[in-house]
């Protein structure tokens, strides 16, 4: 069974070696209290749109993952992981280049909920997407 990035605080250590990241190719750039930078570098394997643009669906992938090391990089005592609680993506352009960047801050922190933005740029530094990410979280508390 996957060990949760909450559980091991190596888990970001190994980030970029997750088979599915490299798959996509997906690197874990920066991570900090309530920020971290995904980039994404296009590969034979990365599933393509139109125009051999990224896949939205890869776009909306980046997004949903860049939520996890801005969160759990900061992430209190006492607070475990739940989950994406809601997940809204609006796109702008579509996304080409090498690589494309996904940049995740964390906008406020609740005891439940952890409201993020995502900003997804292209190797130009234009706007291809921008995310809102809602992540649930729990209390490991005892009532």
């Amino acid at each position: 069974m996957p060990v949760e990035p909450a559980q091991d605080p190596t888990y970001f250590d190994h980030f970029d070696e997750i088979p599915f990241h490299q798959y996509l190719g997906l690197t874990l750039v920066e991570r900090r209290d309530g920020y971290a930078r995904l980039r994404l570098r296009k590969t034979a394997t990365t599933p393509t749109g139109i125009g051999g643009s990224v896949n939205g669906g890869v776009i909306a992938t980046m997004i949903d993952m860049a939520t996890i090391p801005a969160i759990f990089t900061g992430l209190r005592a006492g607070t475990e992981p739940a989950g994406t609680a809601d997940l809204q993506v609006t796109y702008l352009r579509q996304a080409h280049g090498d690589y494309i960047d996904a940049e995740a801050i964390v906008i406020k922190r609740g005891r439940q909920l952890c409201n993020i933005e995502v900003s997804v740029t292209d190797d130009e530094g234009r706007l291809c997407a921008k995310g809102r990410v809602l992540y649930a979280l729990r209390s490991t508390a005892a009532t």
